[in-house]
């Protein structure tokens, strides 16, 4: 098995505890295959390859950073990138146009990074794509909050789990695709939410996203960020989280980041860390699927670590001294 790992910058292949770099670029969010070919999202736009990883083509989108990638079926693409935009292929990646009603809605006027100096625009960061039905997306912008449509996007609806704007990653439940899963954090179009429970952490919505409620009460560290969800049954949701945007191992006692998951759609949460991991030092970024390992999960972390964490909460590294880890994926 092949494991490639989305860095700081660019992308590293790693087998058997050695990493080598196979694409340059920066910060590069997002690794998917779609259609048999592999894209990474980049801070330099869309890169593609066709040979597994061993080569990459620029796809386009060079003027702005692509944060996500997801496929609709018959070569459909789309991409959700900073600043806010949704860019659409129906080549599997070759060529791409803007979505242009997308961010004509009334609420993008106030999509911003709310940092100082603000950064207006926000990020299309999170996709969804319904399986059964390519013309239903869902896109979760930070900060901004997500917006839905039903008919390819030419009309949107907009909502907010719990009040939050903050999306950072959102997942559909592979058998109930009206189940969504968003991760959120504490910031807001005016600036930082007050750290407690409900202003940050996961919702679940059993209605389209048209109404969430939170699955994450109890649970610390709140700032949820990494998601993704085990494509078998029983589709195990699982989360990376840590106590503010800004958790980093170089803070006095490290990032205190910590690894949960559930296997009840987030009814109830065990911690996949053992006991050199609970919490973590490292602050963890990418996260992904184990496909060779049902039940587990690949991480990387902002110590340029990569991680496979099994079902089990036994962690065996596979890559180390990689710039800081973003993304990964199991090929």
């Amino acid at each position: 098995m092949k494991i490639l790992a989305g860095t700081s910058k660019g992308v590293f292949s790693a087998s058997d505890g050695a990493a080598d770099q196979v694409l340059e670029s920066r910060s590069v969010r997002d690794l998917v295959t779609i259609g048999g070919r592999l894209f990474a999202g980049t801070g330099a736009g869309l890169y593609f390859s066709d040979d597994g990883g061993d080569s990459w083509s620029l796809a386009g989108l060079e003027d702005y950073e692509v944060w996500q990638i997801r496929g609709a079926g018959d070569d459909m693409v789309y991409a959700g990138t900073q600043p806010g935009g949704l860019f659409k292929s129906t080549d599997n990646g070759g060529t791409w146009a803007e979505v242009a009603s997308f961010n004509k809605v009334p609420q993008a006027a106030d999509w911003c990074i709310p940092v100082k100096p603000r950064i207006p625009g926000g990020r299309a960061r999170a996709l969804v794509i319904d399986q059964n039905d390519p013309n239903r997306i869902w896109v979760g912008v930070e900060v901004g909050g997500i917006m839905r449509t039903e008919d390819g996007g030419e009309s949107w609806n907009f909502s907010l789990p719990g009040e939050n704007p903050d999306l950072h990653m959102m997942c559909a439940h592979p058998g109930q695709p009206s189940t969504l899963f968003a991760s959120t954090g504490y910031g807001r179009l005016d600036g930082v939410a007050e750290m407690v429970e409900g202003n940050a952490g996961v919702f679940r919505s059993d209605d389209s996203g048209a109404s969430w409620r939170y699955a994450w009460k109890g649970i610390t560290p709140r700032y949820s960020r990494p998601m993704c969800i085990d494509p078998a049954t029983p589709h195990g949701l699982t989360v990376a989280s840590a106590p503010t945007a800004f958790s980093s191992y170089k803070d006095n006692g490290g990032a205190q980041a910590m690894l949960l998951r559930s296997e009840d759609g987030g009814e109830s949460w065990r911690s996949l860390c053992d006991e050199a991991h609970s919490p973590s030092a490292a602050n963890i970024h990418g996260l992904t699927p184990d496909l060779a390992n049902p039940g587990g999960v690949v991480i990387g972390t902002d110590t340029g670590e990569v991680w496979r964490v099994s079902g089990r909460a036994e962690w065996t590294p596979l890559a180390t001294g990689l710039p800081a880890v973003l993304s990964a994926l199991t090929l």
